[in-house]
């Protein structure tokens, strides 16, 4: 039994983490879409095929209204508008009156501080982002329809007021859609507002969809969420990247849906949220779209209907979305020990205010969790130094009584009787501090905070996997860029040196088990960012520090 204390508490730790690196693997797909998918696509019907001919319900997207063709060509001498504000650098587009760009001042693309500002859609969005649907039951194409930019103006500056930007289309037969935008120089929301005035002689009944549409990168393995998600029903629903095409989304009471990926999300809140479904799709690789379906609500000649929205296109940061309202912070997620994992967070971010360097903060976070789980400590490391003033007499027993078992595992318990010693009394302890460990773990992965962050030398990024000197060759089991990965070398040095204090199992074989396991972890740690590096390491010095000072004082 003695061979578990400690190194079995973090064996059981890391057990957890090698299980999120099988699962959270992303595979990119390996072949295009199935046939059968291709021919349902084929055979969808289009907003006009989809109502009966004795309706009379107005399609705006039927041949009569407007042909495809007339879209097409309308839509080449399509409008580009930049929205500037002090957080944003956005492009709008006049063809379907949707966002192509939207760059954010405050962060970057690489960890330079000469590269571009981060880019959240970009033309590798086919048609941009906040595309607007019209049909029943299929959503009709009205992202290819030309809208018209009402003020002609091209720039907009947006410094001390909020600004607004308005499109609008109308059909022959007198159907107007309109798409406002109103931004505001504060704040990563933007309200969004569609509406419909039925300018035609027929009453008009058909679903209103938008849409978010995002690119998500085969980036390796991912330790937090990416894909799609909404609160539905005041309860956060998850759609990974790789299941969007699996899973059935859950409808109810939709009030938000959004597209994550590691440190940046997209979203969109209704103002009035109201019972519908959540529509996912991989119109192609890489490429989600979350939709969100305002129910069909009949419209009579002469009326209007407006729809209200806001969205959100920036930082996974707890404090930007806890201002944000509509409980828009509940979409970061650290698992199992969220509710751990959060104050932790706050805790590194207000250090952070009085040492401006997160680096230092790691330490002083890992310092502070050290101290609050002191007693929890304590009671191991004097359960494994009585452990380990007893190992002589347990190797005459287990020399004594090798060829029985019985007998020996008699000999052993009377042994721990004698000497009032509980031969898990080094594992339990530790093991109540894995939750932390997790927590730690995960917040650490996931902190936009740590994005770009340096703390010193050669280490400009902690969440990139550290690296001194950059080798044209490639080096086993390390992800690129490829180089000396200090820290996570020294991290195992310091799990052997932990190793060395701690009793040593009985069983030569399960010695020599054990001797690799910081060998194991290092490699398992060579491509972790070098923030959840620097605290495994500081807490194997905290902690060998505390193993020291106990078993002395007990000696």
């Amino acid at each position: 039994m003695e061979q578990a204390r400690i190194l079995l508490a973090i064996a059981l730790s890391f057990a957890v983490f090698l299980i999120w690196e099988i699962f959270f693997v992303e595979r990119p797909p390996e072949a295009p879409p199935t046939e059968q998918a291709q021919q349902t696509a084929a055979k969808t019907p289009t907003a006009a095929e989809s109502e009966p001919a004795a309706k009379p319900e107005l399609d705006l997207f039927s041949p009569e209204a407007l042909p495809f063709k007339a879209v097409s060509e309308a839509a080449g001498n399509a409008k580009r508008i930049t929205v500037e504000t002090p957080l944003y650098t956005a492009v709008l587009s006049e063809t379907g009156a949707t966002i192509r760009s939207w760059r954010l001042k405050q962060y970057r693309e690489e960890a330079d501080p000469g590269a571009a500002p981060k880019e959240l859609v970009g033309e590798q969005i086919p048609g941009g982002t906040v595309q607007t649907s019209w049909g029943k039951p299929v959503a009709a194409p009205m992202e290819k329809a030309r809208f018209f930019l009402e003020s002609g103006e091209t720039e907009v500056k947006v410094t001390n007021l909020g600004r607004s930007v308005r499109f609008s289309w109308q059909s022959p037969e007198g159907v107007r859609v309109e798409k406002t935008y109103a931004f505001s120089p504060e704040s990563y929301l933007v309200d969004l507002s569609v509406t419909i005035q039925n300018g035609s002689g027929r009453p008009l009944a058909n679903d209103i969809g938008i849409s978010l549409l995002s690119r998500f990168e085969e980036s390796g393995r991912a330790i937090g969420f990416e894909g799609a998600s909404a609160l539905v029903d005041d309860r956060v629903e998850q759609i990974d990247v790789d299941d969007v095409d699996e899973e059935t989304p859950a409808a109810g009471k939709l009030q938000w849906i959004s597209l994550q990926h590691r440190y940046f999300l997209s979203a969109l809140m209704p103002v009035q949220p109201v019972e519908t479904k959540l529509t996912l799709s991989s119109p192609a690789l890489g490429l989600v779209e979350s939709r969100y379906t305002q129910p069909a609500i009949e419209l009579a000649p002469g009326t209007q209907k407006q729809f209200d929205y806001q969205l959100f296109f920036g930082p996974k940061s707890m404090k930007v979305l806890g201002e944000v309202g509509y409980d828009l912070d509940r979409v970061l997620d650290f698992g199992w020990f969220d509710f751990i994992a959060k104050p932790c967070l706050w805790l590194m971010n207000f250090i952070y205010r009085f040492v401006p360097n997160y680096g230092v903060a790691i330490i002083c976070l890992t310092l502070i969790t050290k101290i609050l789980l002191w007693p929890l400590g304590n009671k191991s490391y004097k359960s494994m130094g009585e452990m380990k003033k007893i190992q002589p007499l347990m190797a005459e027993i287990r020399e004594k009584y090798k060829n029985d078992k019985k007998k020996m595992n008699q000999e052993m318990m009377a042994l721990y009787r004698t000497y009032k010693i509980n031969p898990v009394g080094g594992c339990l302890p530790m093991a109540a501090q894995i939750p932390v460990f997790i927590a730690l773990y995960r917040m650490l992965y996931g902190a936009i905070e740590l994005r770009h962050a340096p703390f010193f030398g050669w280490i400009n990024d902690l969440s990139a996997p550290d690296r001194l000197f950059e080798f044209p060759f490639s080096i086993p089991f390390m992800q690129e860029p490829y180089g000396i990965p200090v820290l996570t070398l020294v991290m195992g040095a310091s799990m052997l040196l932990q190793q060395k204090m701690s009793p040593p199992p009985g069983d030569p074989s399960q010695a020599k088990m054990m001797m690799l396991m910081p060998v194991v972890f290092t490699v398992i740690f060579i491509n972790f960012p070098s923030g959840l590096v620097l605290y495994w390491l500081v807490n194997n010095l905290f902690s060998m520090a505390q193993q020291y000072y106990t078993q002395k004082k007990h000696a």
